[in-house]
């Protein structure tokens, strides 16, 4: 039989398991809403401790709050960055709009756990380490440290990973060509090094829009209090919490110029989530064609062979499928679904306050997170293997009508197109099609006709 303690709030009495140290704000959240699976990201829980341990010590240098609770606050705030109370924040994302049942976890943890780190009841979860603050402005201001953070510290590093494994890729197949291929059909050579150039070019530009549209993210709500003009904070509490943010976390945070729009609106979300639903569509288009260009054995395109990681098929012996690429483009999907959530939950921005604010970080974070996982996972079981099958890009780059695009400058567009048509309808090639119809001399045709360089890439001179 489970034993409970009693906690009281402004509303009254209430159990709250005796084992718990959250409090009667968390317990009541807790009861009253029984919906879905999805737990508050444990990513938010670790920003309200950079935030609670950062407003804790502009409190002190401000004098509001003294050594020793400002110390426990501390102490346990890292608990909570050590993975320590994790436990303690049972509940799920969809609460109040304001994130403030979330706050108050937090608060009343912080507060349990430091009486009790204390030997005396130190800590107020309100009067202390709520000081100076309101939910309506430590949920955004929770909201920006998670985004950034998990962005850079998470999200990056598996970029850089792929864009190296792409890079040496790119090196490595630099003088294999191909045929190139446009509207799905066949078009002028290209290098095999130059295809995968692309895919990573569209990384690494994802990338640098990602961390453009952080830097407005990197505005803290935190001072605005309730509505945006900073009742009950001290003067000068909202540039030394920002300060101690991100003395604490590393990054450059600075308070908001404009807390009425820091409360109400989340704009910088969702610009910052459009970029990485732009890296979305990049890797969508580069999983689709890598799985197209590893399509067979036998009966696809064939022209690179990717990792066989595991069987494909449940009545198909030794099918095996390009299960990383489908991965990857789930996620994507899931990221273009989580992107118009966003974009829906910042126009309910009414009044002086949004109160979509759980789910929309809620999103953002799922997005970092499988983005993240995803790249990682496609780049050491799939990207990192592909091995070109160059007898197969040979035999397509000499099969190619387009080809023909090279005797333009000799024979004229039209004669050219007459050229391809006739090696098409007889099942001829090229130069087969070009002496039979009189435009060029068996030699001239080789002297021309050289497929290998039509694959330099030209550069105009910048003057």
């Amino acid at each position: 039989m489970t034993n409970f303690r009693l906690e009281h709030d402004s509303m009254g009495e209430i159990k709250v398991p005796a084992s718990a140290y959250w409090g009667a704000q968390t317990q009541r959240s807790f009861e009253n809403f029984k919906i879905g699976t999805e737990k508050m990201p444990t990513e938010i829980i670790r920003a309200f401790a950079y935030l609670k341990q950062g407003a804790a010590i502009a409190n002190f240098r401000l004098g509001k709050l003294d050594e020793k609770r400002c110390k426990v606050i501390e102490t346990v705030c890292k608990e909570i960055l050590d993975g320590k109370l994790y436990d303690q924040f049972p509940l799920v994302v969809w609460q109040t709009g304001s994130g403030t049942q979330s706050n108050m976890n937090v608060n009343e943890v912080i507060a349990n756990r430091g009486n009790e780190l204390a030997g005396e009841k130190l800590l107020h979860p309100n009067d202390h380490v709520n000081m100076s603050q309101s939910s309506n402005d430590t949920f955004p201001t929770a909201m920006h440290i998670s985004a950034v953070l998990e962005t850079k510290q998470r999200l990056f590093p598996a970029l850089d990973q792929m864009m190296q494994t792409m890079e040496t890729l790119e090196n490595k197949y630099a003088n294999i060509v191909k045929t190139g291929r446009t509207h799905l059909q066949d078009a002028t050579p290209i290098t095999f090094g130059q295809e995968i150039s692309g895919w990573r070019s569209m990384l690494q530009k994802s990338k640098k829009m990602i961390a453009t549209a952080l830097e407005d993210v990197m505005e803290l709500a935190l001072g605005g209090t309730a509505v945006g003009t900073g009742l009950n904070a001290p003067l000068g509490f909202a540039e030394e919490a920002a300060k101690a943010i991100s003395e604490l976390t590393g990054e450059k945070f600075f308070t908001a110029n404009n807390k009425f729009h820091a409360l109400t609106a989340k704009d910088e979300i969702v610009f910052a989530h459009g970029a990485l639903k732009a890296l979305a569509a990049d890797l969508m288009k580069i999983a689709n064609d890598i799985r197209w260009l590893a399509s067979g054995p036998r009966c696809g395109l064939g022209e690179i062979q990717i990792p066989e990681n595991e069987p494909g098929s449940s009545i198909m012996p030794g099918k095996v499928n390009p299960t990383q690429c489908e991965a990857v483009t789930m996620v994507a999907v899931q990221v273009m679904g989580n992107d118009t959530t966003i974009g829906i939950c910042a126009s309910q921005g009414n009044f002086e306050l949004n109160v979509f604010m759980p789910v929309c970080i809620y999103n953002y974070l799922q997005s970092v997170r499988l983005l993240s996982d995803c790249i990682q996972s496609f780049c050491i079981h799939c990207v990192a293997g592909i091995v070109p099958n160059q007898e197969k890009m040979q035999e397509n780059l000499h099969q190619s009508l387009m080809l023909v695009t090279a005797l333009n400058p000799y024979i004229g567009y039209e004669n050219a197109a007459k050229t391809a048509k006739l090696a098409y309808q007889e099942d001829i090639s090229l130069k087969e099609a070009c002496i039979k119809l009189g435009f060029l001399t068996e030699e001239k045709f080789d002297a021309v006709f050289h497929p290998e360089e039509m694959v330099a890439q030209r550069k105009e001179v910048t003057k």
